[in-house]
Formats: C-alpha cells, structure tokens, sequence
C-alpha cells in the first residue's frame, strides 16, 4: 500500500505547517510576557521593566474599576472563592441579579451565564441543532451549519462536535451570494440553515450581521453570532455591537438571531461568557440539557459579584462614559496612523497591520518592544502561512501620550 505524506487530522496539519516565528518572539522578549504589577496601561514586568500595553482586551478598563475590585473583595470575605457544585445544584444569589441585569442590558431577553464562551458554544449549538430548544425550531431534516471562516477558534474546534447533529460547512463572510446559494441548497434539502460568525473579529474586521440576519431569514435559518470582541464597547447600556447592528434599545433582536458575549474582555470581569436567547423555555431547557451548566462547576464566586457590579455600571451610565474615552482614543490613533492600519475609522477597538512575511511582524514588534511598547504578534494559524500580524487593543484606559508613542513606531508600517 503507498504511504502518504498527508497529516492525519486537522491538529496534525495545523502543528506541521506552523513555524517557529512564535517561539522566537517568546525567545526576543516580544511576548509571553509575565506582569508583577500595574496601574492603568503600564505594566510591570518580572525583569523589573516597565512597559506600556496593548494587548490587553479590556476595551472600557472595567477590570481595575474601584466597583468591580470592591464587589470580588467583599464576596471573598463573606463565602469565599468557590462554590464546588453545578448550578444546577446550588448557586449564589450573585449569578441570579447578574443574568436578570444582563437581560435588562438585551431589552427583556433571557441571559444565561457560563464560566467560559467556549462553554456557551459547547452547550447551546448542539442544542440548538438538534431542535430542543423551543423558540428556535428546526426543520424535520435536520440542520445545515454554516461556519465563517474566520469565525474564533471556540467555534472551529467544535466541527467535529457540530457534524454529528448537522452538515457543516465552510464559508467566507465576503461572498455572501455564495452563502446564499449555499443555505438554498440546504433549504431545498429539507434542513434548516444555522450560520455562525463572530461579530467583531478577534483579528480585524466587523461581520454584516444584519445581512447575514437578512439572508437566514429568507430561508428560516438562524444566525449565531459570538459577539466576545463587541460586548460593552457601544449602545447606551453597552449590548454590544451585535445586538446594537439591529438597533438597540430603540429596536429589537430578530427572534432568528442568538447573540453570545463575554464576561471578559470590556465587561471587565473573568473568561465567562453569556447566551441571550429569546423565551424563559428556552433557559430552561438549555439550564436542564447543556452539557456544561450540567457536568461543570460555576464561576469563581467574586468574579459573579465582579460581573454583577460591571452589569450594574451598564445600567446606570458609567459604561456609556467609557465609550466616549474608548473611541476618542480609537480617533487619535487613527489620525495618528493616517488611517493607514486594518479596521481604522470603524467601531472596533482593534488596530493593527498584517505583513507578508513573519519576519516583518518580528522586527516591527521588536521596534516597538524597544520603544517600550508591548504588542501581540500572530502568526499562523491565527493569520495565513507565511505572514505575520501585529495586533494593538486600544482601550479607554490609554493616554494621549501613551497612544502618541506607541503610533510614532508603526507609522511608516501600513
């Protein structure tokens, strides 16, 4: 029999084509930094040095505000750390106020928490695909599931997962006719579309939601979007980008879209993540059948209060004052760039540059390192073969001077 010289699997074609790029900016101090200390956006390394950073996704700074540090101190002191049960068990009062605020915060919705968004994506999507939850019915031949290809890799791993319950199939947000065709197809074969996409890429760019909405709508689908990037960042009660794409507070989510978000990143609080979906029957049976509500333990015990104070920040005004600061900020980096990096001029708080060769990324993260800059170079499987990223969150947080120094190194990149 002839041998071949393909990768058995998808994690075996990832590592054989991945090079060494990572583990030299490891090796020249340009990341996998390790941090003692910090006040606003200067850190402290375990060197002693200092340095200005911009990798950090909290877009609002909510994960120093006094509220949030307060909220988690005081619940260490009156029940501690954890509470080793399922929710299903047992819970603290906290997570009950958080998700009712969070479904204040999505216009009367029904929000269910997850100590991570992997997690809500590991519970929610076979669900969802299979028909049991009641507000989003399925057809009787099944369902076809559509992935972006961009789509964060919490989504990609579950593939596997995903064609047990459903066709899956690839596709790239910049060819929506060939979407179109694509869920026609599946349609026509008697099963329902569900698309998956992020809102705000992790990497660059902002999905149309609103079309992508527009086109599982005319064949009964459904859109997932995994908003984690977009959570917090705008609308009057911080909803995010997503929910915020169909009109916010003076609108409504369509009942064919599932908006996912993070209780990390601008919320400020942890790595767990959040379901709005449309009905109470649908938490019930997602709290009775997902998997990981069911089998995993909950949130640390001071990040729910910790969440709890953020959601309450959302609610009363503090959120929308953030976002003034965070997009002036966005503004001066642009102005300051030429508008020349990816996603300038958009309601993303991501900036950066993609370069054709990883040695490019290399030498424009060690200027910056030398600068006194920290920034998060990628490298495949993150952007194409070959290539290199420098990727830059700007936040609320960040000072004029701050932002100055940082674009003085990247102004002749673009």
């Amino acid at each position: 029999m002839p041998q071949t010289t393909e990768p058995p699997n998808w994690v075996a074609a990832r590592v054989s084509k991945t090079s060494d790029a990572l583990s030299r900016a490891i090796a020249h101090d340009l990341t996998g930094h390790v941090f003692t200390a910090r006040e606003g956006k200067e850190v402290t390394l375990s060197n002693g040095s200092r340095a200005i950073e911009f990798i950090s996704c909290s877009y609002l700074g909510l994960d120093t505000h006094p509220a949030l540090v307060e909220a988690a101190a005081r619940t260490v002191r009156q029940v501690g750390v954890q509470f080793s049960s399922s929710r299903t068990r047992m819970r603290f009062e906290d997570l009950e106020v958080l998700e009712h605020l969070l479904g204040t915060v999505y216009g009367g919705r029904h929000v269910t928490c997850f100590t991570s968004v992997g997690s809500v994506h590991l519970g929610v999507l076979p669900l969802l695909g299979t028909g049991v939850l009641p507000g989003y019915p399925v057809s009787p031949g099944g369902v076809a599931f559509f992935v972006e290809r961009t789509a964060h890799a919490s989504i990609q791993v579950l593939r596997g997962v995903l064609e047990q319950i459903g066709t899956v199939a690839r596709f790239d947000f910049e060819d929506p006719d060939g979407l179109a065709d694509a869920m026609a197809g599946a349609h026509a074969a008697g099963r329902t579309p569900i698309v998956l996409v992020d809102g705000v890429g992790s990497m660059g760019g902002l999905i149309n939601v609103r079309q992508l909405s527009e086109l599982c709508a005319a064949v009964g689908g459904y859109l997932y979007v995994d908003d984690a990037h977009g959570v917090s960042i705008t609308g009057p009660r911080g909803a995010g980008f997503a929910y915020e794409e169909f009109g916010g507070a003076d609108g409504d989510l369509p009942e064919s879209v599932i908006v996912v978000g993070s209780l990390a990143k601008a919320f400020g609080c942890s790595n767990g993540g959040f379901v709005v979906l449309n009905t109470e029957q649908d938490t019930v049976k997602l709290r009775k059948f997902g998997n990981p509500l069911i089998f995993g333990g909950p949130i640390a015990l001071p990040v729910i209060s910790a969440c709890r104070a953020s959601a309450e920040l959302h609610l009363d005004g503090t959120v929308a004052r953030l976002q003034e600061d965070l997009w002036r900020n966005t503004e001066l980096f642009d102005s300051l760039t030429g508008n020349a990096l990816f996603n300038a001029g958009t309601r993303s708080p991501i900036r950066g540059a993609l370069f054709s060769t990883e040695e490019d990324a290399l030498s424009t993260a060690a200027r910056l390192r030398k600068a006194g800059v920290i920034v998060t170079p990628a490298f495949f499987p993150t952007v194409a073969k070959g290539s290199g990223l420098i990727r830059m969150a700007v936040s609320a947080s960040h000072t004029t001077e701050q932002i100055q120094l940082a674009t003085s190194e990247m102004r002749d990149v673009a």
